[in-house]
C-alpha cells in the first residue's frame, strides 16, 4: 500500500473504514468515508464524493476516530523518560521540587518539549496540554512555546512555576506580558491556561493567582485531591471565593470527599484522571467511579514519561481495569459477585476524545462531524496479527490497540503521520538535543546522584506533609485515614 505525500491544502478522504464519529449518538459507520476539505471535517458518509485531486487514504480493515487529547501533560519532564519508574510522589515530589529541578535551562525545556509533542501526534494524541510547571523564567517559558510551536500538533501550554509562590509568578508582569504576547497570534493550535496547585492554607494565598487568570481570561488547571499535598480544604476555599468555574479542570481527584465533588458538579468543571499515575504514585485510587456517581465530566491524561506511558492507549486500558478491579474487589469483600461491569470500552474511549475537548472548552474538537476541525485518526496495521478481526471497534482501541497501530494523522487538515511514520520529524536532530540536556543534567547533579536519583532513598518526614517549597503551611489533613480503601465510607457505587 503506497502513502503518498499530501500536497499543502489538498482535501483527504480516509475510504472503507469503520468510523467512530464519537457525535452525540456514538454513531458508528461501518464501511465509512471521512472527508477532509481545508482545516475541517467536510462530510462523513459513505461512498462520498470527493473534490478532484483528493488524497485517498485506504482505511479498509481498520478505525477512523477524533484525534485523541491529553489534558494533563508534564511534557518538559520528556527529557527524563523512564528514569523514575520506581519512584513514589514524594520522591517525585523531591527530585524536581526540593533538589534537582532548578538545573533545566530554557534549552532542556525545549528538549523535553519537542520530543514530547512529536511523541504525542506519533500516538495519535493531536491535542495535548503542557502542565509546564518547570517555568522557572519567563525565558524558559519563551523555550517551552518556541519548541510547541515548532511541532504540527495542537497544544495548550499551562503555565507554572512549582519553585515559586502562584500568588507571586502569576502577577509577575514579566509573566503577564509574556502570556499576552504569545497568545497574540497564535491560532487556534495553541492555547494557554494557568497551572498551579491549592494548598488548603485558610489565608488563601493562591487567591492572587486566581484573581491574574480571571484577568487575563484564561483557565486554571489544578491538582485537586492529591494525598500529602491537596485536600477539600483547597476545593472549599477555590469556590467560596467564586473561583471554580466549568472552565476548571481539576487532575486527580483521587482523594476528595462528597462534599468536594458536589462542588465541583455544581460549578461544571471537569476531572483530568491519570489512572497510570494514580495507581503507582499514590495520589489516590483512581476515581473514576466516585465522579462518574456525581456526573462530572472526565477527560484521560498520561502526567509525565518519567514514569509511565505516552500515549493514551494506556490510559484507556489502564483506567477500565482500575474501575474493574475495585467494583469486583469490593463485591468480593461484601461476598458479592460483580456480573455486569459499570464501566464500558465506549466510556473511556469517549473520554480520551470528546471528554478532552469538553474540559478545553473546544466544541469544535472530539469528534468526527461536518463542520469540526479536522484532527483524525487511522489505525489500521495489516502487517500485525492483533489488526484483525475487527468486531467491537470501541474494544478494540481501548484493550488491543497501540501506538505502531497508527497510521495516519491529521490535525487541522494536515498529513503529521502517514503510513506509520511521522511527517516532517527530523528525530536525529531532537535526538540530539535531548542528548544534550541529558548530559546537562548528569554532569550537573555527579553521577552519584545521577544514579541514585533512578532509586532515591526516602526523605525526612519534614518533606512529607507539604511538597511545596514556597510555603510554610502544613496540614494533617491530606494525611486522614480514608475509612476505607476506596476513598470516604459509602462512596462506592
Amino acid at each position: 500500500m503506497s502513502h503518498p505525500d499530501q500536497v499543502a491544502g489538498q482535501p483527504v478522504v480516509f475510504r472503507n473504514g469503520t468510523v467512530l464519529t464519537m457525535d452525540d449518538a456514538h454513531t458508528v459507520l461501518a464501511g465509512g468515508d471521512v472527508l477532509v476539505v481545508d482545516d475541517r471535517v467536510a462530510a462523513v458518509g459513505t461512498a462520498l464524493d470527493v473534490p478532484e485531486g483528493t488524497l485517498e487514504v485506504d482505511a479498509t480493515g481498520g478505525i477512523v476516530l477524533p484525534g485523541m487529547i491529553d489534558t494533563h501533560r508534564h511534557m518538559w519532564q520528556t527529557a527524563m523518560r523512564g528514569y523514575g519508574a520506581d519512584w513514589t510522589l514524594t520522591q517525585y515530589f523531591v527530585w524536581y521540587y526540593l533538589e534537582h529541578g532548578r538545573a533545566f535551562r530554557p534549552e532542556d525545556v525545549h528538549a523535553g518539549n519537542l520530543l514530547s509533542a512529536w511523541d504525542a501526534l506519533e500516538a495519535g494524541v493531536t491535542t495535548t496540554v503542557d502542565w509546564s510547571h518547570g517555568l522557572q523564567t519567563v525565558d524558559h517559558a519563551e523555550a517551552a512555546v518556541d519548541a510547541l510551536q515548532a511541532v504540527p500538533g495542537r497544544f495548550v501550554l499551562a503555565y507554572g512555576n512549582i519553585q515559586a509562590g502562584p500568588w507571586e509568578w502569576a502577577t509577575d508582569p514579566a509573566v503577564q506580558a509574556f502570556l499576552e504576547r504569545r497568545r497574540t497570534g497564535a491560532g487556534d493550535r495553541l492555547g494557554f491556561q494557568l497551572a498551579f496547585d491549592v494548598t488548603g492554607d485558610p489565608a488563601f494565598p493562591e487567591k492572587a493567582a486566581f484573581e491574574a487568570a480571571r484577568e487575563l481570561g484564561l483557565p486554571v488547571t489544578t491538582h485537586a485531591g492529591v494525598w500529602g499535598a491537596t485536600n477539600d480544604e483547597g476545593i472549599r476555599l477555590m469556590h467560596e471565593h467564586g473561583f471554580m468555574t466549568p472552565e476548571t479542570v481539576y487532575v486527580h481527584a483521587a482523594t476528595l470527599t462528597t462534599d468536594s465533588y458536589h462542588r465541583i458538579a455544581a460549578t461544571g468543571g471537569s476531572i483530568s484522571v491519570s489512572t497510570e499515575s494514580e495507581q503507582s504514585a499514590g495520589q489516590g485510587y483512581p476515581p473514576t467511579w466516585q465522579v462518574r456517581r456525581h456526573g462530572i465530566p472526565v477527560s484521560l491524561s498520561m502526567d509525565t514519561s518519567v514514569w509511565w506511558s505516552s500515549d493514551l492507549f494506556s490510559a484507556m486500558r489502564t483506567t477500565l481495569g482500575a474501575d474493574r478491579s475495585r467494583e469486583h474487589l469490593e463485591a468480593h469483600a461484601k461476598g458479592e459477585t460483580v456480573t455486569q461491569v459499570h464501566l464500558r470500552a465506549e466510556q473511556v474511549v469517549d473520554w480520551a476524545t470528546r471528554g478532552g475537548a469538553r474540559a478545553l472548552g473546544r466544541d469544535d474538537l472530539g469528534s468526527l462531524e461536518p463542520g469540526k476541525k479536522a484532527d483524525v485518526v487511522l489505525i489500521r496495521n495489516d502487517d500485525s496479527p492483533v489488526s484483525f478481526p475487527l468486531l467491537n471497534p470501541y474494544g478494540h482501541v481501548a484493550f488491543q490497540a497501540q501506538r505502531g497501530d497508527v497510521h495516519t494523522v491529521l490535525v487541522d487538515g494536515r498529513m503529521v503521520k502517514s503510513g506509520h511514520r511521522l511527517v516532517g520529524a527530523d528525530l536525529p536532530a531532537v535526538r540530539a538535543t535531548l542528548d544534550a540536556t541529558v548530559e546537562h543534567l548528569r554532569s550537573t547533579l555527579g553521577e552519584e546522584a545521577w544514579a541514585a536519583g533512578m532509586n532515591p532513598a526516602t526523605p525526612d518526614d519534614e518533606v512529607l506533609d507539604n511538597p511545596y517549597t514556597y510555603t510554610e503551611y502544613k496540614s494533617d489533613s491530606t494525611h486522614d485515614a480514608r475509612g476505607t480503601v476506596f476513598g470516604e465510607p459509602g462512596s462506592s457505587a
